[in-house]
């Protein structure tokens, strides 16, 4: 299914914060939503789930317009969010996180344990007591066994070490190799480019580019301007 976001408008209050957004996300396709702290890139993940409501234009996914549903609805529609902050359960296993969230057979531990091998032996270990990076790594696995077709990532990379980043980027290559659409908010951009097919620049909640990776990777002046990379 295509997600199709079309003049959409979001307020926070009176504070104006997407301004007429359209992005659209095709079927096994991966998306990178580029742009600086505040630009709109998570109000744009939160209002795809749910989280927040639009004023103004559409949010469609396939043919069921779902702006302003509520998230568990959106969520049963097919799509799944891994927030920046990841909301782990400091009391739940890793084992526990992955059963009270699943829903669909596609993703059974056999699978999840193949995309995240460092997890396997930690089964039994509370959220309290995973690094940064098994966090990241068990919040996505636990996005994953709700069977989404489409799946927001907000800035998995921020935060772990180099090699952890490897362990991410190696999982959503193996998730687009899979079918899996994704939409990728990220501020390390050469990340973003080398796993997205298409990408986006979003600055002041307004879209001020959309292109293939390597059209923007080509574009040093977007990247200087928008992105604060070279400066």
């Amino acid at each position: 299914m295509t997600l199709q976001l079309t003049g959409v408008d979001v307020y926070y209050g009176p504070s104006w914060i997407l301004k007429g957004v359209s992005l659209a996300v095709p079927p096994g396709g991966v998306v990178a939503l580029l742009g600086r702290n505040g630009a709109g890139k998570s109000t744009t993940l939160k209002t795809i789930m749910g989280l927040v409501a639009p004023r103004a234009g559409s949010v469609r996914f396939g043919d069921a317009e779902i702006g302003g549903e509520k998230p568990h609805a959106v969520n049963r529609r097919g799509i799944a969010y891994v927030p920046e902050e990841r909301r782990i359960f400091r009391d739940l296993t890793v084992d526990e996180h992955l059963a009270i969230a699943t829903r669909s057979a596609a993703w059974p531990p056999e699978r999840i344990f193949r995309l995240f091998p460092a997890l396997l032996p930690l089964r039994e270990r509370r959220g309290r007591f995973l690094s940064g990076g098994e966090q990241q790594m068990l919040a996505i696995a636990r996005a994953l066994v709700t069977g989404p077709r489409l799946l927001l990532l907000d800035e998995p990379s921020q935060g772990l070490a180099p090699v952890v980043v490897d362990a991410v980027i190696t999982s959503i290559e193996a998730m687009r190799d899979e079918g899996l659409a994704i939409l990728l908010v990220e501020q390390n951009v050469e990340l973003a480019l080398d796993v997205a097919d298409h990408a986006a620049i979003i600055d002041q909640g307004a879209i001020v580019f959309e292109g293939t990776g390597a059209e923007l990777r080509g574009r040093g002046d977007l990247q200087s301007t928008y992105l604060g990379v070279g400066t």
